[in-house]
Formats: C-alpha cells, sequence, structure tokens
C-alpha cells in the first residue's frame, strides 16, 4: 500500500507542477533541492507514473555511489509499500535487483556509462535523472555530455533532469542548453553553529595522513555534543580508517556507535538509515552522508572539516586519494543535517577565522583526477580527445596526454588515439583500464580465477591491517570473513566470469606470490621497482620508492608496487601494497619501457658514454662505451653547454666585451646584428661551434676553443654590416685630450669612464650606435665624482659643486671656471705650464 502520508510530507511535491511542465516544454530541467526533500525518491516516482498521475514512463535514476544507490531504491520501494526487486529496482557493480515489473531503475554513473556505451540509444527508457550532480564526479559529468549526445543525435524524446543539492545550479542550466532550473524549498530548521577548534596546533593533513591529535580531539567534540545537545550526532570524517580510529576512542559514551562508508555492510548501511527510536546514535560517516543520505534522527554535526579528494601526479604514475580541507559548500551541506528534522547544532572544529579562506566547492573531479579510465570511455564513444563532450570542464591537456599515453601502452587504443577490439573489451569489464589489462594478460599466463582474485584486491585496497604484502592480503581474503572479505569474493566472481575459463594460464606464475606480482606488475609496469637497500627501491617511472621498517617485502630484489603516495616534501613514495617479483617477471610485465642502446649524457659536469639496458629508469646491465656515436656526444656537449654555461668555452676579456658589442647592437638595431643570449647562443651552434663542437670527446675539448672566433661567424658577413662593427659599437673612444677610452657595454647603456679633465671643451656627449654613452667623470685619482647622459648640462649644472668639493682635494690639477672654454688635459697644472 502506497504510503501516502510519508509521501505527503517531503518538500518537493510543491515543485513537482514545475518540474513537469518543463520536461513538456524542453525535455530537460535542472532540479536544486536541499538535501531531505525528496528529490531522489518522489521525483522519480512521479516521472514514473507510479504516484500522482501521469503517463507510465520508465525512469532510470543515477547516483554516484552504491550506497546511495540501494537506499534510495529501498526507500522508494517502501513509500510504494513494496520490496526492492518490484516497480523499483536497483543495479550497482556485482548486484542487480529488477523484475519484469520495475518501471524506476537506481543505478551508479558507473553503470549508467556503461550500459550507454552498449546501448546509446537507452531504449525502452523514458528519463534519466542525474542525482547529485553538484558534486561533479567524474563519472556523472562523463554520464551527462553522453546523454546530451544521445539527446540531439537519435533520441530527442529523451528527458533529461540534473539533480542538485545546491542553488549553484546556472552551470549545468547552460550545459543543457539553458534549460528550466526548477528550485524546491526545503523544510529548513534553524542551525546553531559552535566553533570548537582544537586547544593546541594539529599538523595538517598531507597525503592520506590525518593527525591523530586532530582525529582525537574530534572524538572529545563528539562526548561533549552528547552531553550538550539532544538527539542524534553525525558525525564526519573523511575515510575508513578515521572513522574506525574515533570509534575506538568513543567506548562507553551513552550512545550506539555506528559507521557509514561504501565498505560498510549492508545491514549497518540499512540499521543506519532506518532510525533508532530506542537510545540515542553517533554516526560517523564519510562525505556519503553530506547529501546522497538521509539520516533520520539527527539533531548534532560533529564537522572535523576534512575531506578525500583524488590526486594524479602524472610525472611519478601515481594516482590516490588524498585528505584535503573541506570546502565551504561542503561545510554548508554538513551543517544542513542537523536541522532536517528539528533546530540543531554543528560544532565545527576548526578557527572561525580559517573558514572565509576555505575552497569555496570541491574540486570538480574532471580537474584532479586520473582520465586514463574516461578518456577510455570518450574513445569508445568515438571522441578520443573528448573535444566534441558537452562538460563544465575540459579536461586538461597534460592528464589526457597522460591518459592517452596509457591507453596506447596496454593496447586499448592506436597510435590516432581511436579505439581498438581489446580496449572496447576493457571498457566494459567495469574496471580501470589498467586493471583491466592485468585481468585480460594475467588470465592468459596465471589463470582466470587467480588474475580476478588478485585484480579483485587492487580494485579495493584492503584494509591496513591485512598489511603491505599484496600476496598475504590475498590469502587473508581467502579465509576472511569481514566485509571486505565478502565483497572480495563477490567481485572475484564477478571477474572470473568475465574472462576465459578459470586455467592455470601459461604457468608462469605457478606460486600464489609469483601470480600476485605478475597481475600487479601487468597492472602497474611503470611501478616496478629494484632494490637499492635499506628497504628503497627506484621504481621504473623514476620515482624512489621506501618500505616500512619491519615489512618482509624489505629484502625482495624486485617489487611490484600496487598502491604507494608520496607524502608532501618527500623525495620518495611510501609504499603501503605491494608483491616480490623477478627480473623476469618485470621485464615481460614493463616490456614496452625495455631501452636497449646506446646512452650518451652530460653527467656531473663531463660526458659519460655507456651501453645500458633498461625498463625505464631502471638500469638492468651498463658497460663503458669506447667508440660513441659522434651525434650522441655532440647532443651532450651541447646539454652541458646548457647545463653548465657557455663559460665551459675558452673566454678572453676581449671575447666577453665583443659578446657585450653585439648584445647592444642586437638590442638597438635588431637584425642582422646577431642575438646574443645563452638560448639564441645554443639555438645556432652550428652556426658558430662548428667544426670545433663536432671534433669535441668531452668538457676538456670545450675549453680549447675559442669562444671570440666563434662568435664572429655570426656577424653579418653577407650584407657587409659586419665591416661597421667597430664604428657602430666602437671598442675604444677618443676624448679630447687624447686619450682612447674602453667603452663598458654590459649594462643597459653603454659607460663611458673617464677623469673629468680630459673632457675639458667637450659639450656634446659621445654617442654609439646613435645613443648616448652614460658618461661617468672620475676624479685625478680614478674615483667616481659624477654621472651623466648629458655633458652640456653638466658643465651648465652640475661641474659648479664638484669643483668645489675636489679643487681643495687635488689642486694639482685644472680646475677652470668655464671649462668648456679650456683644453683638455691628462696633466697637472704644473706639468701644462712646462710643456
Amino acid at each position: 500500500m502506497i504510503r501516502t502520508d510519508a509521501l505527503d510530507r517531503l518538500p518537493v511535491r510543491t515543485a513537482v507542477p514545475a518540474l513537469r511542465q518543463a520536461l513538456d516544454d524542453r525535455g530537460v530541467a535542472v532540479l536544486c533541492a536541499p538535501p531531505g526533500t525528496g528529490k531522489t525518491t518522489l521525483v522519480p516516482l512521479v516521472l514514473a507514473g507510479l504516484v500522482g498521475g501521469g503517463p507510465a514512463r520508465r525512469v532510470v535514476v543515477a547516483e554516484p555511489r552504491r550506497i546511495a544507490a540501494r537506499a534510495a531504491a529501498r526507500r522508494m520501494a517502501w513509500l510504494l509499500g513494496e520490496q526492492t526487486g518490484r516497480r523499483v529496482g536497483f543495479t550497482v557493480r556485482g548486484e542487480r535487483v529488477v523484475g519484469r515489473d520495475t518501471v524506476v531503475e537506481v543505478v551508479t554513473t558507473g553503470v549508467l556509462l556503461q550500459r550507454l556505451q552498449r546501448d546509446q540509444e537507452l531504449a525502452g527508457v523514458d528519463a534519466v535523472i542525474i542525482d547529485e550532480c553538484h558534486e561533479r564526479h567524474l563519472d556523472a559529468d562523463t554520464v551527462a555530455a553522453f546523454l546530451l549526445d544521445v539527446r540531439e543525435a537519435i533520441r530527442p524524446d529523451l528527458r533529461l533532469v540534473a539533480a542538485s543539492a545546491t542553488t549553484d545550479a546556472q552551470g549545468w542550466a547552460r550545459l543543457l542548453g539553458d534549460a528550466p532550473v526548477v528550485e524546491a524549498q526545503g523544510v529548513s530548521h534553524p542551525v546553531e553553529v559552535v566553533w570548537a577548534p582544537p586547544v593546541r596546533p594539529v599538523r595538517p593533513p598531507h597525503g592520506m595522513r590525518v593527525d591523530p591529535a586532530l582525529l582525537t580531539h574530534v572524538a572529545s567534540v563528539v562526548r561533549r555534543a552528547l552531553a550538550e545537545r539532544d538527539g542524534d550526532v553525525l558525525c564526519f570524517l573523511p575515510g575508513v580508517g578515521e572513522i574506525g580510529r574515533v570509534a575506538g576512542q568513543l567506548a562507553g559514551v551513552p550512545a550506539e556507535v555506528l559507521q557509514v562508508h561504501g565498505r560498510a555492510p549492508a545491514a549497518v548501511q540499512d540499521a543506519v538509515l532506518a532510525g533508532s527510536p530506542e537510545g540515542r546514535r553517533v554516526v560517523l560517516a564519510t562525505s556519503v552522508a553530506e547529501s546522497s543520505l538521509t539520516v533520520p534522527g539527527v539533531r548534532v554535526v560533529v564537522d572535523s572539516g576534512l575531506a578525500r579528494e583524488p590526486r594524479t601526479d602524472h610525472a611519478r604514475g601515481l594516482s590516490a586519494l588524498t585528505t584535503v580541507r573541506a570546502s565551504q559548500a561542503a561545510g554548508r551541506q554538513r551543517a544542513g543535517r542537523a536541522g532536517r528534522e528539528a533546530p540543531g547544532a554543528v560544532y565545527r572544529c576548526w578557527e572561525q577565522g580559517e573558514d572565509g579562506r576555505l575552497a569555496r566547492f570541491p574540486s570538480p573531479e574532471i580537474k584532479v583526477a586520473d582520465l586514463t579510465a574516461f578518456a577510455l570511455q570518450a574513445a569508445c564513444w568515438g571522441d578520443p580527445d573528448a573535444s566534441g563532450l558537452a562538460l563544465l570542464d575540459p579536461p586538461p591537456a597534460g592528464a589526457m596526454g597522460a591518459a592517452r599515453e596509457t591507453l596506447t601502452a596496454v593496447g586499448a587504443v592506436d597510435a590516432d588515439g581511436r579505439v581498438t577490439d581489446r580496449g572496447v573489451r576493457m571498457s566494459r569489464l567495469g574496471l580501470h583500464p589498467r586493471l583491466a589489462r592485468a585481468l585480460l594478460d594475467g588470465a592468459a599466463e596465471v589463470g582466470g580465477r587467480r588474475a580476478a582474485e588478485v585484480v579483485a584486491l587492487l580494485s579495493e585496497e584492503p584494509p591496513r591491517e591485512y598489511g603491505d604484502d599484496l600476496a598475504a592480503a590475498l590469502r587473508t581474503a581467502r579465509r576472511g570473513a569481514d566485509g571486505y572479505a565478502a565483497r572480495w569474493r563477490q567481485e572475484v566472481r564477478r571477474l572470473s566470469s568475465s574472462v576465459d575459463g578459470n586455467g592455470e594460464g601459461s604457468g608462469r606464475g605457478g606460486s600464489d606470490d609469483a601470480a600476485v606480482g605478475l597481475v600487479a606488475a601487468l597492472a602497474f609496469p611503470e611501478r616496478v621497482a629494484r632494490a637499492r637497500g635499506e628497504g628503497a627501491f627506484l621504481m621504473a617511472s623514476g620515482t624512489g620508492a621506501e618500505l616500512r621498517d619491519g615489512s618482509r617485502l624489505r629484502s625482495a630484489p624486485w617489487l611490484a608496487v600496487a598502491v604507494a603516495d608520496r607524502p608532501a616534501h618527500a623525495a620518495s613514495a611510501r609504499v603501503r601494497l605491494g608483491a616480490v617479483i623477478d627480473e623476469d617477471t618485470a621485464r615481460l610485465a614493463a616490456g614496452h619501457l625495455r631501452f636497449s642502446g646506446e646512452e650518451v649524457h652530460w653527467v656531473d659536469g663531463d660526458v659519460v658514454a655507456r651501453s645500458v639496458e633498461r625498463l625505464g629508469a631502471v638500469e638492468l646491465s651498463v658497460r663503458a662505451l669506447k667508440q660513441p656515436r659522434p651525434e650522441l656526444v655532440r647532443a651532450a656537449l651541447v646539454d652541458g653547454l646548457g647545463r653548465d654555461g657557455l663559460g665551459l668555452l675558452r673566454w678572453t676579456r676581449e671575447t666577453g666585451q665583443l659578446r657585450e658589442r653585439l648584445a647592444f647592437l642586437y638590442r638597438e638595431l635588431g637584425t642582422p646584428w646577431p642575438d646574443m643570449s645563452d638560448g639564441a647562443l645554443l639555438a645556432r651552434t652550428q652556426e658558430w661551434l662548428e667544426p670545433e663542437l663536432s671534433r669535441a670527446r668531452r668538457r676538456s675539448d670545450l675549453a680549447r676553443i675559442d669562444a671570440g672566433q666563434a662568435l664572429r661567424r655570426l656577424l653579418p658577413w653577407a650584407t657587409g654590416e659586419a665591416a661597421r662593427l667597430d664604428e657602430l659599437a666602437p671598442e675604444r673612444i677618443e676624448v679630447p685630450s687624447g686619450s682612447r677610452i674602453r667603452v663598458e657595454y654590459g649594462g643597459e647603456q653603454p659607460v663611458l669612464a673617464v677623469k673629468l679633465q680630459e673632457l675639458f671643451g667637450l659639450t656634446e656627449t659621445p654617442k654609439v650606435a646613435g645613443v648616448p654613452v652614460l658618461v661617468h667623470l672620475l676624479s685625478p685619482a680614478g674615483r667616481p665624482a659624477a654621472v651623466t647622459a648629458d655633458l652640456a648640462s653638466f658643465w651648465r649644472d652640475g661641474y659648479r659643486a664638484v669643483r668645489a668639493e675636489l679643487r681643495g682635494r687635488y689642486p694639482k690639477h685644472p680646475w677652470p671656471e668655464d671649462p668648456t672654454t679650456v683644453e683638455a688635459t691628462r696633466y697637472t697644472s704644473a706639468r701644462l705650464r712646462r710643456e
């Protein structure tokens, strides 16, 4: 029997007429409704015609998480007075509960992606709701882009709703072609904000690590909230590990402590979402409870202020979740959970002054995540670079480049980025392309069942108590009775059914340890690593890796690194999960990274020539090369000049001044005078350093090359301008005294440093290439007395002060009152009288 009373209490019902009208008129709409208003449960039932009248339609609801998909389906079935699997069902990876009468199906966005790739028309589906689209999960963005393509090309009748828990919906409205925005007002009660920062400073999060002192503080705030407030407490923490640690510190509190996250057993999830009429509860949850789930009975929220977001280090081939400060939008969502049913309070475990400095919204996954799976989906869709997809944010070029390299290496796309038959098969396994490669190739080597077992371990990282040895973790999972082991076995069954047979493969992975290592290496070939002592390894990617003290993997000669992260400011990655392998396994898995040949490089200030075989950065064998190819030596020498500078050549004072003169002419007159910057000279080595450079073999040979003679090869001889070098930028200028004074060209303006008396009678400042020189007027002792670029002005306005200061100090030298009317001299007054 339909629970009419419960349906009538859902605030979103007031927005249903406007939503229906928008879909009738445009076929697309953006629905904004706060958490708890019923947008996830009432709207699909209305659009399907199951409540409120209207034509019967088949509706698919896409949720970002499995826990949310199950919960939404169960809630809708309850509202209809039914069990899931009748008119409302759900499909998540590894679990499908639908029947022949199902008209509302809740799926994860990943499942919907797979369905779209197999059936672009979505035959039989009348409407799709993309729920929680404000969270900007990559799968949700991709689903929306594909559905818009479908509507435009083959299914203009397909209705599409983007449902958001926030009012930041204008971007989605534009993406859907200026779709109408329908807003539903929630029943929101006032929420008091209590600032509860730690008494002592705590270390900021880095990588996956959270300061234990902060978790202890969060537990104390939960105890405080239980003492000061009524109702259940919902505490937000970044991950499963932190939830477990805080739960351990809440022993003895006068409440039932429950844990909600994607890995929690279904029975626990159901208990949390059902509420409890007896006693109080403390619900420790990840961000899954921000908007995807409604937890009844909550009057208090304790917010740790932390969240987990994906991050990818493309240069090192490392990608993982990392702990970050939660955004302001997430803070509002979390606080709102305390005011769903009655006035409540939120305890924020940070300083009030920090709040305004937080990011406004969480980072879109497409900006920060590994895009390999996205790139494969786009290639299967027929748009390898995703340039034709309607996306709120374009994928970063660097991340897409790295993704295409990975897909090419595993055979999923060809050289032009088009998907291969193998890539299509990989895309349908519901795995990251790396793991799909490991499953397909691993099955041929170690058998389908064992490959599936290892890939299932890699697709959901085992609990920390399983240890860092992947082979030992496999044995623990096989005999385990915990929730992780149950999910692992379910995934093994799914993956085993997707590969051919369950045989033993080629026999290369005879033991479990060997099989685990091979499959892990196939998944992450750039992370095969060779030992370099003291628990330290070098991965093929070039990144160092270290094991914790006490790890049994420390003695391994080779390692397949399955999970690693690199703490902030650390030179090496920290291995969290790995498997022992041998060199043959490393060569098999990372064969595409193998290089064998001559390597000639500039190392530690000289040319080093070697014959080398390596896997990426890991050297397998090395020997000195006595007769390296000349072109490789020349390239190494040019690299050395770039690294250590052109000072490796032989420079005299005259050569240095020639370079400065030519640089001055290039700056003032441009071509045909040559650019003298290091970059320009390195780019033209063929023109000025040959044939000497090609004859050189080592650093000492560079020191024999006369840089001055070489530079003169760049003068504009062909145009005849070279003959004017001494005219346009002379080395020296003759002054009225008859002296020839050197001009310095190293600064922004040519400088002529000359004794003041040698310029008597000169009223016009000397010029080079039409540029007045900067005259440094010196005392008879050669010390600076004045600087001017306008001699006439100096004689008129500045000379009098200089004369008054210096003639008493240098009485033997002439100091006429009018220096423009007397003859310049290098001598004292007495010598002038004698002459």
